[in-house]
């Protein structure tokens, strides 16, 4: 399995991937056009939305360990300084909080369930997704969908099995084991059941199986893609219940 990336990488990689949504908006002449997306959303409420995330969990690494979310003032003053500016200011403040923290500091999270740890670092590997993810919506809205960078949606894909996965719970369906495959050459095979859902070693049959570059499988678990972007195996009923789960919403 690929490595998570060093966590100066992850840093690197929160700057390029909320850069990359910001000159997608930068680019657009209507800041109110749709995202498809997140159909409730425009690019405007895309940035802004970014930008109160990366002021949160800056805020969170700052906090340190904590049994409680952190509060953060209103984004309003900030945002009236210009919404591309705004965004980037909250970039450097997610990034500087982090590297002050360094990888292994401890900090509020809402994946305490999981086995993912409730560090910075986590909290650093987490934001490179969420940036990657809202990166690839603006460039949707504006007409010049990306790949997701290989690199970052393999460990993305890892990420969203441990945090995602390792919170939804119990598999609200019937027993199964899918084989996600990406063309770049890593595979993880999900055992899917009551005790929820866990990566499996070795060969093993499964009841269905997902092929596509890492963006796409990356793009389809978090709602991006419709199944149809990606050569299944196996009963579709099975694959769209993965896609479905767990609820983004």
């Amino acid at each position: 399995m690929t490595q998570t990336p060093a966590f100066e990488d992850l840093l690197a990689l929160v700057q390029d991937r909320s850069t990359a949504l910001r000159s997608s908006v930068a680019g657009s002449p209507d800041l109110d056009v749709r995202v498809p997306s997140c159909p409730d959303w425009s690019l405007r409420d895309l940035v802004e939305h970014l930008t109160e995330v990366q002021r949160f969990w800056a805020a969170a690494v700052v906090a340190g360990p904590s049994e409680k979310p952190p509060t953060v003032a209103s984004a309003d003053d900030t945002l009236s300084a210009g919404l591309l500016v705004s965004s980037a200011a909250a970039t450097q403040e997610l990034i500087a909080a982090l590297r002050v923290a360094g990888p292994t500091a401890g900090c509020w999270t809402w994946w305490g369930d999981s086995d993912v740890p409730t560090t910075s670092g986590a909290v650093a590997r987490h934001q490179v997704q969420e940036a990657a993810v809202h990166a690839f919506d603006a460039q949707l809205a504006t007409g010049t969908p990306q790949l997701v960078p290989a690199g970052v949606a393999l460990d993305g894909i890892a990420e969203f099995i441990g945090v995602s996965h390792g919170t939804a719970g119990p598999w609200p369906h019937e027993p199964t084991r899918i084989g996600l495959h990406a063309t770049e050459g890593e595979s993880w095979l999900l055992d899917l059941a009551t005790s929820g859902s866990h990566v499996i070693d070795g060969q093993h049959e499964t009841d269905a199986d997902l092929h596509g570059s890492a963006s796409d499988l990356l793009l389809a678990l978090h709602g991006r893609l419709p199944l149809d972007n990606l050569r299944s195996e196996g009963e579709r009923a099975t694959l769209e219940n993965l896609l479905n789960w767990p609820d983004l919403g």
